[in-house]
């Protein structure tokens, strides 16, 4: 099994290396580095408490790390805020869905385009023209959008009356509307209802072979196991190992770090 990459590559997508952040005296990441790799739907798997959400929101810029660096296509972007990551083409959903559950499903989405020209003062009193397309354009595309993740016929539903895997769905939407060439998916099968989790499936394949790559954190291994072309494997904030599905599942270190024991 291979370990990650630390001299880059021109599969290199994203990359961490040596990320250290830690909490008063927890280290919630311990010199961690992996690589995300251009086309490829990657999983990042382990036991609670390996550091999973930490490492996502430093991939995002939620999180600064207190040691490390971020390389995001060769170039660091370690300090970099979320909206620049946004900005570079990275997107990510969250385990728990932060939809506005006042607003309705088509309003949700719309929130989620970057540098919209109304939202500004000056450019809302006099560039009417100019907001009134943008507008339009994304709403054509928010339209286009839901009837792909199956929620078109709830757009006029407030975003708080979802199901659990329809939230998801709603905020995988979100993350397209950004047009990304990444995106980062935080438990996407938590909470969701067998025939939402094969539509997930299913929108997930569809978009990497329209030229999307993903990262994805879960514990269904059976999800995993049915997207996942590359695996990584952490435990207590660092990396553990890296390989196929088949291969990590059956090492011996992975069964110790979830099972507590050795195998």
């Amino acid at each position: 099994m291979s370990g990650p990459s630390t001299s880059g590559s021109a599969l290199s997508l994203l990359e961490v290396r040596g990320v250290a952040k830690r909490y008063g005296g927890l280290a919630a990441l311990d010199g961690c580095s992996l690589t995300l790799e251009t086309g490829r739907i990657t999983g990042l798997i382990g036991p609670n408490g390996a550091g999973k959400t930490t490492l996502l929101n430093v991939m995002t810029g939620l999180v600064r790390p207190d040691e490390g660096r971020v390389l995001l296509s060769g170039r660091d972007v370690t300090a970099a805020a979320p909206h620049r990551f946004a900005a570079l083409g990275v997107a990510r959903t969250f385990q728990i869905v932060r939809e506005l559950g006042s607003l309705t499903v088509f309003e949700n989405l719309l929130l989620a385009p970057r540098r919209q020209s109304g939202e500004g003062v000056v450019a809302s009193l006099f560039g009417r023209r100019k907001w009134w397309a943008e507008e339009s354009a994304n709403a054509l595309k928010a339209k286009a959008l839901l009837e792909r993740v199956g929620l078109y016929k709830l757009a006029d539903q407030q975003s708080g009356g979802l199901s659990g895997g329809q939230k998801k769905l709603l905020d995988l939407a979100r993350a397209l509307l950004l047009e990304p060439r990444l995106i980062l998916l935080d438990e996407p099968g938590a909470g969701v209802s067998p025939p939402l989790k094969l539509e997930m499936i299913r929108l997930v394949r569809e978009l990497n072979a329209e030229g999307v790559s993903f990262g994805l954190v879960e514990h269904d291994m059976h999800l995993v196991g049915e997207l996942c072309d590359h695996v990584h494997v952490m435990a207590e904030g660092r990396l553990l190992v890296s390989g196929t599905f088949g291969d990590v599942v059956k090492d011996r270190r992975v069964v110790e770090a979830y099972l507590g024991v050795a195998a």
